[in-house]
Order: structure tokens, then C-alpha cells, then sequence
């Protein structure tokens, strides 16, 4: 069952998403050289719970933390720990949000310190390919659509597109109907109707699209151990256009400060 979201709820959910997007800023403000996960999970769950949320993450289906923060070749759900980030880490922080009821759900991917021009050029292309996917989330088309965007883009560059893992629908509850591949065939899949809120979060690996189930039952790796990129949109489809609820200005501005 795919939830349609009035115009109120819609604006709820933009104040979730815009306060994930102030949360990841927080994080981005203290990530560096020499600080730990954990420190960074603290950060954001202090964020989110002082400005009247709690942490959609912890406890969801047993999640032990706020944060979802997956290191270089770490895809996704990488739970917080002591490890230490170091200078050329990539660092992708997701986060969720409870507030009035809906959730908010982002995530962005970090450059730590002095990032190696392919993982740069990794970071950029999956952003983009994000811009691509959001680009077709419009009344008429087709979830195939979104996810044949992300995927013509990130495969352009050689690069693998991550099939185990994808985006969704979102609003009260953190996973809602439709699902959000990135990848597939335009034409195909559920309509995109006025009032659907979806959650388009390109995975993209710099080597296969091969991944790895950790044994913690949560951290998501890739297969040849290469880095992997991931950013995430609230987006909310409307008669004239996507409307993205998440903001990345207020992450880039934090981090250009």
C-alpha cells in the first residue's frame, strides 16, 4: 500500500528532513582526522534529540545506534564504533528523525582531509546521479524511471550500481511502500502519483557492485574492499516537479565555513 501525504503532512516531513540536513551539518562540523564514529553517532543523536526529535534509527529492528556511519569501502549501516577516522577517509553518515509523527531520512557522504582524486570523482558522479534520479520523480512517471537515471549515470563511469540495498517510500514509518531501486528500466515499475514521498539514495561502488554482509548483521561492504559512495534525498513528488525536502546547501555551507 503506497500512503499518499497531504500538503500538511508534506511540510512535517520537510521539517524532519531539514532538520536531518542541519543534524549531518552538526556532524560535518566535527568530523576530522582522529575522531571516532561513536564520538560522531554521539554529535548527531545530542543534534536530533535537542531540537525536540528522537533518533529514528535507534532500535529500529534492533539498530544499536543513532547513526548509520559506513567508512570508505562500507556501503551502508556501518555501526558507530572506536574506529578512528583518518585523513582520505570517505565518510557517509545517514539519519533519521521522529517528529510530529513522520520521519525524516538523509544521508550524505564525507571527504575527510586529503581525498584521492578517484574517490572524489566517486563522491561527485553518485551526488549527480542523485540529481539524475530526482530529476524523473514527477507525476506520470514511473519508478523505473528514477532508478534507470541513477543507474545510465553511475554505470557511464564504470562504476557498480549496489542492487541489495534501496531506496523508499517514507512518512510515518521509516520503510514504506514503493521501493526505490537504483537501478532498472524506464517504463517499469509503480506510478508516481501527486502526494508520494520517496527516499532516492544511490549506492555506488568505484569498483563491482558485489557486496558483503558483515557478521555484526548490519554493515553492508563491497565484495573487492574498493570505496563506496552513497547520498540520500526526501523527496516529495508534486504536480509541478520533484520536491526535495532534504537540503545539501546546509551540509556544504557548514563544511565551507
Amino acid at each position: 500500500m503506497i500512503y499518499l501525504k497531504t500538503d500538511e503532512e508534506i511540510e512535517i516531513m520537510r521539517e524532519n528532513n531539514l532538520l536531518v540536513s542541519r543534524a549531518l551539518a552538526e556532524v560535518g562540523r566535527h568530523l576530522r582526522p582522529g575522531v571516532t564514529t561513536r564520538y560522531l553517532n554521539d554529535i548527531a543523536e545530542q543534534y536530533i534529540r535537542d531540537n525536540g526529535a528522537e533518533p529514528a534509527f535507534l532500535g529500529y529492528q534492533g539498530f544499536p545506534a543513532s547513526a548509520c556511519i559506513s567508512v570508505n569501502e562500507q556501503v551502508v549501516h556501518g555501526i558507530p564504533s572506536d574506529r578512528v577516522i583518518e585523513d582520505g577517509d570517505i565518510v557517509s553518515v545517514d539519519l533519521g528523525t521522529f517528529l510530529k509523527g513522520f520521519v525524516g531520512d538523509s544521508a550524505y557522504t564525507f571527504a575527510v582531509g586529503d581525498v584521492s582524486a578517484e574517490a572524489r570523482q566517486l563522491l561527485e558522479v553518485t551526488k549527480e546521479a542523485l540529481c539524475k534520479g530526482v530529476a524523473q520523480a514527477k507525476v506520470g512517471n514511473r519508478v523505473g524511471d528514477i532508478s534507470a537515471a541513477v543507474q545510465g549515470y553511475a554505470e557511464s563511469f564504470g562504476y557498480g550500481v549496489v542492487r541489495e540495498l534501496v531506496g523508499h517510500g517514507v512518512g510515518r514509518k521509516m520503510h514504506e511502500s514503493p521501493e526505490v531501486p537504483n537501478f532498472g528500466a524506464r517504463g517499469r515499475g509503480p506510478l508516481l502519483k501527486e502526494g508520494m514521498v520517496i527516499c532516492i539514495e544511490p549506492m555506488i561502488n568505484m569498483g563491482t557492485r558485489a557486496v558483503v554482509f558483515e557478521r555484526d548483521g548490519w554493515t553492508v561492504r563491497t565484495k573487492d574492499r574498493k570505496p563506496s559512495a552513497h547520498f540520500e534525498y526526501a523527496v516529495a513528488i508534486r504536480r509541478d516537479g520533484p520536491d526535495i525536502l532534504t537540503d545539501f546547501n546546509i551540509i556544504e555551507q557548514a563544511l565551507n565555513n
